[in-house]
């Protein structure tokens, strides 16, 4: 089982990240990069620093970021396979307590992790170009993992509740963490044009409604897959 588990998150995770990650070059990254313009000043600025009995010497104001080109595709597709790779796992290791008799279920797997980790959260914290206010780090992280884990709670009441108590405790967990809601900036202020902001919640969404889609479909037809070489009929 563990094997058939390991197998299924590492096929799955690498074919949905390079998917994620070609679809974030031709559609999500070029609107990062515009944003970019707005955000960073037309020259390089360094500072410099004098100690005592030494020379002086320069340091970068920014810390490394990778370049445009294969840099940039490189470390998001390392970022993408990790993430990939952990969502499968957690998807594979929840067909062994309710394996999908058929693969198209593997759609509304993937149609509940989109809704946990990213349509939930999205709500109250949309996703931000550079350049754009945002509230405390922490915050934001705690209250991202509650609604996710309220999320993934009140989907599962709804549609595995064997009464409708269970189901309506399921709608209310839901609506937690939006009825507290999410931790805002002071002031709210962007960089970037409103329309590129737009732009970028849009293609934020699609690509990972995308991305979701594959990591369920694909998960789900591996997992019966190595289900029926194991025993065949």
């Amino acid at each position: 089982m563990i094997k058939r588990i390991a197998q299924t998150a590492g096929f799955t995770g690498l074919l949905a990240a390079l998917l994620l990650t070609l679809l974030q070059s031709l559609w999500v990254a070029p609107l990062i990069l515009q944003a970019e313009t707005y955000e960073k000043p037309p020259a390089t600025t360094e500072v410099t620093h004098e100690h005592a009995g030494a020379a002086a010497h320069p340091h970068d104001a920014e810390a490394w970021e990778p370049e445009d080109g294969w840099q940039r595709v490189l470390s998001t597709t390392g970022g993408n396979l990790v993430v990939a790779v952990g969502f499968a796992l957690m998807l594979a290791g929840l067909y062994t307590l309710r394996a999908p008799t058929r693969t198209v279920q593997g759609l509304l797997w993937g149609l509940a992790g989109y809704a946990t980790f990213v349509l939930a959260p999205t709500l109250g914290l949309p996703p931000e170009l550079p350049g754009t206010a945002a509230a405390d780090l922490t915050l934001r992280q705690s209250w991202w993992i509650g609604t996710a884990a309220s999320t993934a709670a009140g989907i599962a009441l709804i549609v595995f509740g064997r009464n409708w108590l269970l189901k309506v405790l399921g709608v209310a967990i839901l609506a937690v963490p939006h009825v507290i809601g999410a931790p805002q900036p002071q002031v709210h202020s962007m960089l970037a044009p409103e329309a590129l902001e737009t732009q970028f919640k849009i293609a934020s969404q699609l690509t990972n409604v995308a991305f979701w889609l594959a990591l369920g479909l694909i998960s789900a037809w591996l997992f019966r897959r190595h289900r029926d070489d194991r025993y065949p009929a």
